[in-house]
């Protein structure tokens, strides 16, 4: 599949071929593509980045063998020169040019750094407890990205601090209270995002935000929060379609944010569903979640290839949860199918008579 940079020479191409651009425009647009594809990450740099978290995995597994036959001298010192090398090191092909290899190195530094806080942990056999340990990993990473710029420590950062909400809200660690600070995280990390010029954490961000809310409701009463996600997801996406370029203007999702919303609101409503399957309340959220998406599809869903298989995976989604609760019943799940066609159907019927009628007409004698 050719990447966008070649599809857009080849339209550039192909404007100036039927006299829509001039030669020289075309040449200078060419040139601000080839500047960007070289600024992004190429194929080299994500294989090196894949590399560096092997290593990273391979570091921390080690620390976690405990290298008995090792003195811990020798240990500490191996970690703190593998954090030394990699921030210097990395500091220096970013200097070079080389962003993809640096930001590979600045990775297996922050692993370094969070395995020498174990190591340490787990040889003077310190009784903290284990997720203050994760706290500290993620706030160093975050403060490296920052000093650094990084966007590869950004995601990083985000990612610890997703482990640290698994574990507490999990209660792998220990029974404790459920980790509210994870949210003051999450918003430090949103504006340092655009600081470090991350987009890809801010996607991680929003997702991070989902899963809070979903381990939130589990741990208290979901229908309370699943209503919450799911009208903040709902105005979210309403949002969206109103006034998509100032929503984009400050959010810089790339256009991507009616996709998580989406996410949210299907999550939300899941969570009501899951609450209100012994009463009628079901049936008034599954109606309500095949509207909602029915209506993403129709005025988000042109633009956006993921937001539209999404949109039909919620809605198949959907379908088999209603089957599953209603099998015993099945008359009722029939006639629920069969009003859902019919409305369904004929919205597909309007939108395509509108979608014709607002089709441009073909300008005669074009070039």
């Amino acid at each position: 599949m050719a990447s966008y940079a070649t599809k857009v020479k080849s339209d550039i191409g192909r404007w100036v071929e039927i006299g829509l651009l001039d030669r020289a425009t075309a040449d200078a647009l060419v040139r601000d593509v080839e500047d960007n594809e070289r600024r992004g990450l190429n194929f080299g740099s994500i294989l090196a980045i894949m590399a560096a978290l092997l290593f990273a995995a391979a570091i921390l597994i080690l620390v976690a063998a405990n290298w008995e036959a090792i003195p811990r001298i020798a240990r500490v010192g191996a970690l703190f020169a593998v954090i030394f090398i990699g921030y210097v090191g990395g500091a220096l092909l970013k200097q070079r040019g080389q962003g993809g290899f640096g930001e590979a190195l600045w990775l297996v530094a922050a692993a370094a750094f969070g395995g020498s806080i174990a190591l340490i942990g787990q040889m003077y056999h310190f009784a903290g407890d284990e997720s203050a340990a994760v706290v500290t990993w993620c706030i160093g990473t975050a403060i490296a990205a920052a000093a650094l710029r990084s966007n590869a420590l950004t995601v990083a950062a985000v990612g610890i601090a997703d482990a640290w909400l698994v574990l507490k809200g999990f209660d792998i660690f220990r029974r404790t209270e459920f980790p509210h600070l994870f949210i003051v995280f999450l918003a430090v990390f949103w504006a340092l995002s655009f600081w470090t010029q991350s987009r890809a954490a801010r996607h991680l961000i929003a997702l991070s935000v989902i899963l809070y809310a979903v381990l939130l409701g589990f741990n208290h009463e979901s229908l309370e929060v699943g209503v919450v996600l799911a009208l903040v997801s709902a105005v979210l996406l309403a949002v969206a379609a109103l006034a998509p370029d100032a929503v984009e203007r400050i959010v810089q999702l790339g256009g991507r944010l009616p996709l998580h919303a989406l996410i949210g609101f299907i999550s939300g409503i899941g969570m009501v569903q899951v609450d209100q399957v012994e009463n009628g309340g079901f049936v008034i959220a599954a109606a309500v979640a095949l509207a909602v998406i029915a209506a993403v599809i129709v005025f988000l869903g042109r633009e956006s290839r993921g937001l539209r298989w999404i949109a039909y995976l919620g809605f198949a989604f959907e379908l088999a949860i209603v089957y599953l609760v209603t099998v015993g019943s099945m008359l009722g799940t029939a006639g629920f199918f069969f009003a859902a066609a019919i409305i369904l159907a004929g919205l597909a019927y309007a939108i395509i008579r509108i979608e014709r009628r607002m089709r441009p007409e073909p300008v005669r004698g074009a070039a």
